[in-house]
């Protein structure tokens, strides 16, 4: 009994431990996704939504295992999984699936595996843990950049031969993010920004074809308004056509009549303004923001430089995959196939974020415990 009694107070005290905050919003979000996903195949739980909530839960269970971690394991591990990442990358290089021209995946046999969004986790721990180690005054001398720069620049050229330049971006601006983050002079980043600005001819030259009309399609959507402008112009057209308070639920036309592509993954946020117009939208995009907000906020209140760069990178990983995707479906930015986190349909993304979620409640519960010592 006195075991028993034992284990229950163990129990409580980790679930007072728990950042609930944080919890709610992620489960308020994933749940807006299950039911988007309802909306979109003709108010059905087949295909996409009720794989979508059995994800959410496994992603719950996920999150709160990696929660109950020590944050002194995930300290030690941080190069081994970042290792155990950049090696499946290489994988996939090797004998990944090929879909749609893009080899992307590997095949688990149960289901498939795209490496390349877990990285941004394996990238933000790999920087996070080197910069633990790092004294301030030698933050931003050369020699202290070459390894994190390798960091960076490792998975991103893997990623981008797949090929996949949306998500290279995403993984580059991540870990430049950590890097600024810890302290790098501001030097080294007008210099990257102008070599990139100089070496644009070469990059054009060595673009993918689709993702040359995408970038020229994002200036001008009307070229080829049949082919790679048909994406945005139907987006717009949905956002546009929601008003300020929408169709209501289930009555949107352009996912219905299916003049939307990718309707139930990168474009859902389309199908969600059109059903509940200017308001609705507001309020999710207010529960992201309330989302990275709490974060930053775990962030603020860390004691280590490995907790804080480990919780604000990831944080800036949430937001740039919620800001590339929203300005895509708006036409402010390329079609680069970004998730809506929480939201798109997509195991592999919708449990890496769960995965970064568990990771910042981890550092949450363990804010005063010392790593690298």
């Amino acid at each position: 009994m006195a075991i028993q009694s034992s284990r229950t107070d163990t129990i409580r005290s980790f679930l007072a431990e728990l950042n609930w905050g944080i919890i709610s919003l992620t489960l308020i979000l994933g749940m807006v996704g299950v039911a988007s996903l309802y909306s979109v195949a003709g108010e059905t739980i087949y295909p996409w939504s009720w794989r979508h909530l059995v994800r959410l839960v496994i992603g719950l269970l996920i999150m709160i295992a990696i929660a109950r971690l020590s944050i002194k394991f995930i300290y030690n591990s941080a190069y081994v999984i970042y290792g155990t990442i950049l090696a499946a990358l290489v994988g996939v290089e090797l004998f990944g699936n090929i879909h749609m021209g893009a080899q992307r995946w590997l095949d688990l046999g149960i289901a498939q595996f795209q490496p390349s969004e877990v990285m941004r986790i394996g990238i933000v721990l790999a920087l996070a843990r080197y910069y633990q180690g790092v004294y301030p005054e030698k933050i931003s001398k050369l020699s202290f950049i070459i390894i994190p720069m390798l960091i960076i620049i490792a998975p991103s050229v893997l990623v981008l031969r797949q090929p996949d330049l949306g998500t290279t971006i995403l993984l580059a601006i991540t870990g430049l993010s950590v890097l600024f983050l810890a302290g790098v002079s501001l030097k080294y980043f007008l210099a990257g920004f102008a070599t990139l600005a100089a070496s644009f001819p070469v990059v054009w030259g060595r673009l993918q074809v689709y993702q040359k009309d995408r970038i020229l399609t994002f200036f001008n959507p009307e070229r080829d308004p049949l082919g790679s402008g048909y994406h945005i112009i139907q987006s717009k057209i949905g956002i546009g056509s929601g008003g300020f308070s929408g169709k209501g639920f289930g009555d949107g036309t352009q996912s219905r009549l299916n003049f939307l592509p990718e309707k139930h993954t990168d474009f859902i946020f389309t199908m969600f303004a059109e059903e509940m117009g200017f308001i609705g939208s507001l309020g999710l995009i207010g529960l992201y923001v309330g989302l990275i907000i709490a974060i930053f906020l775990v962030a603020r209140e860390v004691k280590t430089q490995f907790s804080r760069l480990l919780v604000s990178g990831l944080a800036v990983s949430l937001f740039l995959y919620l800001f590339v995707n929203l300005a895509m479906v708006m036409g402010l930015a390329p079609v680069v196939g970004v998730p809506l986190p929480f939201v798109s349909y997509g195991g592999t993304s919708l449990i890496t974020f769960m995965i970064s979620l568990g990771v910042i409640l981890c550092a949450d519960r363990n804010a005063n415990v010392e790593v690298g010592k």
